[in-house]
């Protein structure tokens, strides 16, 4: 039995900046007599706390119909108290005060405090470094800074969570080592731009001084980066993933484009050029890398001709890994005062185009894997398999490695596997004898 009237659940919609959020506000709530739940639908508890994404269109719509659906709960008594915080009540709470007056409180991105305060808790300085991990165990979000001093032109985000604010490197080794005591492996390095991290404080190289500090915690066994911008990317990072054993050989560095224009008109910061010679250098500087990347098609003013550059690009560098997604035309960005002409049927014709290139490329490089080994992090067990995932991959977005039941594994054990067959987005494996 759990105690209805001290208990609590935070639903997280978005991204995994906003999970590490809800994680920091869960644990100063359990270490102050909650009973904690995490996206718990099956459970019922007195108080619920929407924590909203406000990026597109689409998880706009998604917050939307979560604060609509708990609000209805909240109307007919099966809710005492529902509170809605994040992106979507940063950007709106106006709005969403005057439209969903069934909802106690908003509160944005930058006020734990204050629903600390309104559940009737106090924030706890000393245990600031800790989270209630919601993630498998194994596995946990680093965020090593908030904002972002960019201005893509497509991209509201500055606007939310405003100007960069790094996270200083000592805070960051004690937050990391009270993850490493839980028993965490691997550490996903976060952030709305990695490449910028430290810019905002005092000294040169943080980002890889960060890493070998990150790296020396004992227990930790891969230290994996998302969200680098190509722009400025430390060249000193590039010769520690090639060379340092608990760095992922694997980067999320989103592109968006390739087309001249179309970067320029984004406000990127650099040209096709700069970025194939950034490419080629993480290429050729750390063997076996795995690159990750996103493009936005339906761009203003993409053109047939700038979208088939794309798809020329995509085809001639054969990304590992790589994900698609449809301009939004978002209020408060730069890109608003642009015409969104580019039809949604045709958006989406393009999505799949590449996504189509992209899947006969991922086959390709899987079946060259075949007969190779491969060292694996166990993240469940399914009826047949257990599923893990190589270095080579990030949780949840990458492929994955199918190991026959040949032994006892549980999730976030390591082994050795040979690779016998690939299919598009799956691995699959034996162990390895011996």
């Amino acid at each position: 039995m759990y105690n209805k009237k001290r208990s609590l659940n935070i639903v997280t919609l978005g991204c995994s900046k906003n999970l590490v959020d809800s994680e920091y506000l869960l644990q100063q709530l359990k270490i102050q007599g909650y009973t904690i739940y995490h996206d718990a639908e099956e459970i019922s508890t007195d108080i619920v706390i929407l924590n909203t994404c406000g990026f597109i269109l689409d998880a706009k719509q998604e917050s939307i119909d979560h604060i609509l659906s708990y609000a209805e709960k909240r109307s007919s008594g099966q809710l005492k108290k529902l509170l809605v915080m994040g992106c979507l009540s940063e950007r709106y709470r106006e709005e969403l005060e005057n439209e969903i007056p069934e909802v106690d409180a908003f509160f944005g991105v930058w006020d734990h405090l204050d629903i600390l305060k309104e559940l009737g808790a106090t924030y706890q300085e000393d245990r600031r470094h800790e989270r209630h991990i919601t993630t498998p165990a194994h596995y946990a979000y680093l965020k090593i800074s908030e904002g972002c001093n960019r201005q893509c032109s497509f991209c509201a985000i500055p606007g939310i969570r405003g100007k960069q604010r790094s996270k200083s490197i000592e805070d960051l080794y004690a937050e990391a080592l009270h993850l490493a005591g839980q028993g965490v492996k691997e550490l996903i390095l976060i952030a709305q731009d990695l490449s910028s991290y430290g810019s905002d404080l005092e000294g040169k190289d943080n980002l890889a001084l960060l890493l070998n500090t990150l790296g020396s915690i004992r227990s930790l066994h891969w230290i994996r980066l998302h969200y680098a911008y190509p722009t400025g990317f430390p060249e000193t990072v590039i010769d520690l993933m090639a060379s340092h054993p608990k760095i992922c050989r694997y980067i999320d560095i989103p592109i968006q484009h390739i087309n001249d224009r179309i970067l320029r008109s984004m406000n990127r910061g650099h040209d096709r050029k700069k970025l194939e010679i950034l490419l080629n250098k993480l290429r050729s500087d750390i063997p076996g890398v795995a690159i990750r990347t996103t493009m936005l098609v339906g761009y203003p003013g993409e053109s047939h001709e700038e979208f088939l550059e794309l798809l020329a690009f995509i085809e001639e560098f054969k990304f590992e890994r790589l994900g698609v997604f449809p301009y939004s035309h978002e209020e408060d960005t730069p890109a608003a005062v642009l015409k969104d002409d580019v039809p949604e049927e045709t958006k989406h014709e393009r999505l799949s185009i590449l996504m189509a290139v992209q899947q006969q490329l991922s086959l390709q490089k899987n079946q060259e894997m075949i007969g190779s080994e491969l060292e694996v992090l166990i993240d469940r067990e399914e009826d047949e398999y257990y599923v893990g995932r190589s270095e080579f991959d990030s949780p949840e977005v990458d492929n994955e490695v199918l190991i026959k039941k040949d032994r006892v594994l549980a999730p976030g054990d390591l082994c050795h596997v040979v690779i016998e067959s690939a299919e598009e987005f799956d691995l699959y494996a034996r162990i390895k004898k011996g």
